[in-house]
């Protein structure tokens, strides 16, 4: 089956991003056709500095190389690489009504939160849907309070069909990644960089101690035992504690003995654990930038070879050839 997701560069990756997607997109490419994208175009509506986007992109890219994606089984590649998107995104918009757009709830939740109500954000599911159809997608990994996104994708293709007479596009199914972990931040809130409350993957290692440190924790005296409900070192701890410690963090807070302090310091080892290696393979990969651009150059290719036959049928079929 063909897999796409796509990840916009917009920060520098937090410990959310790996256990709610990256870590599954490492997972899927041993059994599907996997197509990953930088997604530098949506990136737009709130990146509006070149150079930062510039910096932002190569890191991203770097981060998905050094945690496991391997480019001789998946395909990553910049989505401005592929400009084709763009001349599909305007096929698309030219059948997809107004009403379907302003139904969105990403859009309103967006400006909600801030955002400059541009078009470029009302008609961000337009050029969603693009980046779907384009490759073919069979799968889209989606967590289930995202399932509308690819609804509006598939809804978008069956009005380009319903306009033109004929079926071109496949419509993609969600992959629904039941086995996501819902990360807390620092302050306990979902981790998001918007809250401040992220703890980076690939910072320094002295900041990284002193985020987890930095855990808000209730004053239950270290004899004690600690509640575990709206805990976020608890809920931080059952996510890096490998399957030897799962009963130590359990009798940890079941039964006291145990302050906050040694906790954290627990959990710092765990996050030098799992993420030792990886931290080690980006700064070889920041070391030589050449490599990187070499993958999203190879991945680029080999996506306009998918790409190519499916717009040459559709500039056919509404008339642009």
């Amino acid at each position: 089956m063909r897999v796409l997701s796509g990840v916009q560069p917009s920060g520098t990756l937090h410990i959310g991003n790996y256990f709610g997607a990256i870590r599954q997109f490492v997972e899927l490419q041993r059994e599907h056709e996997c197509f990953y994208f930088l997604a530098d175009l949506h990136a737009l509506t709130t990146v509006s500095d070149g150079q930062r986007l510039r910096s932002l992109i190569r890191d991203l890219a770097t981060a998905f190389l050094a945690l496991g994606l391997d480019p001789d089984r998946s395909i990553l590649y910049r989505q401005s690489d592929i400009p084709e998107v763009l001349e599909l995104s305007w096929m698309l918009s030219s059948v997809t009504s107004m009403g379907l757009l302003q139904r969105c709830t990403s859009y309103k939740d967006k400006v909600a939160q801030g955002l400059v109500p541009s078009h470029g954000l009302f008609a961000y599911p337009v050029l969603m849907a693009a980046d779907i159809l384009i490759v073919r997608s069979d799968l889209v990994p989606v967590g289930r309070d995202q399932k509308q996104h690819l609804e509006v994708t598939r809804d978008i293709a069956s009005s380009f069909h319903a306009t033109f007479h004929t079926e071109v596009f496949t419509l993609p199914n969600p992959l629904i990644m039941d086995d996501v972990a819902v990360v807390p931040g620092v302050d306990g809130r979902k981790m998001s960089k918007s809250y401040g409350n992220t703890i980076d993957i690939f910072g320094p290692e002295k900041e990284a101690r002193k985020r987890i440190m930095s855990i808000v924790t209730d004053s239950t005296p270290v004899e004690a035992p600690k509640p575990t409900e709206d805990s976020a070192l608890h809920a931080l701890l059952q996510v890096f504690a490998p399957g030897s410690e799962k009963d130590w963090v359990r009798r940890a807070f079941a039964e006291g003995g145990v302050g906050y302090g040694e906790m954290k310091k627990r959990l710092f080892g765990y996050f030098l654990d799992t993420f030792g290696d990886a931290r080690r393979r980006y700064e070889d990969l920041k070391q030589d930038p050449g490599e990187v651009d070499r993958i999203l150059a190879a991945g680029a290719e080999r996506t306009r070879e998918v790409v190519t036959p499916l717009m040459d049928q559709l500039r056919r079929l509404t008339g642009l050839r």
